[in-house]
């Protein structure tokens, strides 16, 4: 068998996988920007939003940082994979960018 991977015949966010007789590419792990292989602790840089942690991409939790992120009035931080998004507290909605009581 020919490793068809020693020649990174893939792209960007892609590992090769050798098989007998052939190649195939895969997508890294949506915490990876770059990998050697699949998940999230064959990363070789980790994408935004995520970081190295025991050697593994773990993802950030903006919510918990020290300096908010959500920071409008009446509102709510919910940590995502990779991100984050600032939502209305319970009883208000989003007017036009504004947490108005509902």
């Amino acid at each position: 068998d020919l490793d068809e991977c020693a020649a990174s015949p893939c792209k960007d966010h892609q590992y090769c996988l050798n098989t007998d007789g052939s190649f195939s590419c895969k997508a890294c792990d949506a915490s990876c920007v770059d990998c050697i292989g699949e998940g999230p602790e064959k990363c070789k840089t980790c994408a935004s939003g995520y970081v190295k942690d025991d050697e593994k991409c773990t993802d950030v939790d903006e919510c918990n940082l020290p300096e908010k992120v959500c920071t409008k009035e009446n509102q709510d931080c919910v940590n995502t994979s990779g991100s984050y998004m600032c939502v209305c507290s319970e009883g208000f909605e989003d007017k036009d960018g504004t947490c108005v009581q509902t």
